[in-house]
């Protein structure tokens, strides 16, 4: 399974902000799969590490570690004690909370554990084959997951209670830039901001009707079992996230992300039925019913794109540029444009701004698509595309214009082009600080007793100046 490795060096003293975020969210996925039934597994219950009436166990952090180990990445030397170091902030942050008056309520409990169930399924790609392989039916895993998760919303709480009023000033911002050494300021490529409008051409209904009576022959096959509904999808569906894969997904009926006609009409079938011809902003699709269990199901399903003709690809040429006069001529506002008539789900509520791997609207020339490498190359920062046809990463054939916003030159960081960048940065420190405070402040008033063999980790130096040492 690919659960989520350590991939940070362990420090000195106690772990700050966003050090802290990150090893706790990754030691939670480790921890959380030890209840798999997988092979040399630890299992002394020792208890190592206490605080408060939050117990740590040898078994907790030993499987852990054989986790790290089992997914191949770089685990470090000292992993037990980067391990060990986490669950002591995580039971200090959750005591803290609890003394707070801090909860965690029954439905966002609920949501977590259907999240974490989802994102197993996923990996294994079926709810069988994830029981099979940890020895526990999806309930148990559930009842597994339960405290752990619960613990990790909690020390999630108490974490943004501490830092939720940390603010920064522009003066800060710039004391922090001028304590960089000039020669370590990142270097940036050229970034970019840019917006679209999409059009998907429609295929025309002849060309519809064709390829729904190809579905529903296909249907008709496998209900007379001559033939079988993945081996249709491996040959013919169009959705490459699941063709490989006969079509198979797991499904869940609250999911948010997934087309909602397309979940209504897989949650009407039965177990083994086959659906009529249903058509998505996808496309066409068949779906079957392999198992279910309340709202979780893992069907299959075969999408088909209906081909669009020259003849639609210049209806929306032509619509687009009709749309891009009225621009031109400031009648309507990009943002206005893509509200009314963009048709990509990935950019509509952004303002059609293209956005980088990390959330960002700043993007490289390398996190475009080729075809839009090619608009761009001789359009200037403010100009407007003429209509550009491409194909998008699902093989659907649309129009788009293109606005591009911003272009910087490639440049040493600097406070006025670069200034969200840094603020950002400092608001980071600047919490991180606030945090470790709080933990230097607030650890003395713990019961903490950690058991010798860890009396050398470096990373958990702080907590051993306040612990009881066992034997």
């Amino acid at each position: 399974m690919a659960l989520c490795p350590l991939q940070y060096p362990i420090f000195d003293g106690l772990v700050v902000y966003m050090k802290i975020k990150v090893l706790l969210s990754a030691v939670l996925f480790m921890i959380g799969s030890v209840t798999f039934a997988q092979p040399k597994k630890v299992v002394a219950d020792k208890i190592i590490a206490q605080v408060g009436d939050k117990i740590i166990l040898k078994s907790d952090i030993s499987n852990a570690v054989l986790d790290m180990q089992r997914q191949g990445g770089p685990v470090p030397e000292n992993a037990e004690c980067a391990v060990v170091q986490a669950q002591l902030i995580q039971k200090a942050l959750v005591l803290q909370a609890e003394k707070d008056s801090l909860t965690v309520s029954d439905d966002e409990l609920e949501a977590s554990l259907d999240n974490r169930i989802r994102y197993f399924i996923s990996n294994y790609g079926s709810k069988e084959i994830l029981e099979e392989v940890a020895g526990k039916t999806v309930y148990q895993l559930k009842e597994d997951f339960r405290d752990p998760i619960r613990e990790q919303n909690l020390a999630d709480q108490m974490r943004r209670k501490i830092i939720e009023n940390v603010k920064i000033t522009p003066n800060e911002v710039k004391a922090y830039y001028d304590n960089i050494p000039k020669d370590s300021l990142p270097f940036y490529e050229s970034e970019l901001e840019v917006s679209e409008v999409v059009i998907y051409p429609k295929a025309n209904r002849d060309v519809e009707s064709y390829v729904t009576r190809e579905m529903n022959e296909w249907k008709r096959q496998v209900e007379a079992g001559t033939k079988k509904f993945d081996q249709l999808a491996k040959l013919y569906s169009e959705d490459p996230g699941s063709k490989d894969n006969g079509g198979q997904y797991s499904i869940n009926r609250s999911e948010k992300l997934m087309d909602p006609t397309f979940l209504a009409a897989a949650f009407r079938l039965k177990e083994g039925q086959v659906s009529q011809v249903i058509k998505t902003k996808f496309g066409l699709h068949i779906i079957q019913m392999v198992s279910r269990a309340g709202d979780d199901a893992i069907i299959r399903h075969i999408l088909r794109i209906p081909p669009v003709t020259e003849e639609e690809v210049a209806a929306a040429t032509q619509k687009l540029d009709t749309l891009r006069s009225k621009l031109i001529a400031g009648t309507m506002n990009f943002g206005e444009a893509v509200n009314k008539f963009s048709e990509d789900e990935g950019s509509k509520f952004s303002g059609g701004r293209v956005q980088a791997r990390d959330g960002s609207t700043y993007v490289t020339i390398d996190q475009l698509d080729k075809d839009m490498v090619v608009a761009i190359q001789k359009m200037n920062v403010g100009d407007i595309s003429q209509p550009v046809t491409f194909t998008d990463e699902r093989g659907r054939k649309a129009v788009r214009l293109i606005f591009l916003q911003t272009r910087s030159q490639p440049h040493r960081e600097n406070l006025k082009d670069d200034y969200s960048k840094i603020s950002n940065r400092a608001l980071e420190e600047k919490r991180e600080d606030v945090l470790e405070r709080w933990f230097r402040s607030h650890l003395p008033n713990f019961y903490i007793s950690i058991d010798r063999q860890f009396a050398g980790c470096s990373s958990v130096k702080q907590w051993m100046s306040n612990a009881v040492v066992n034997n």
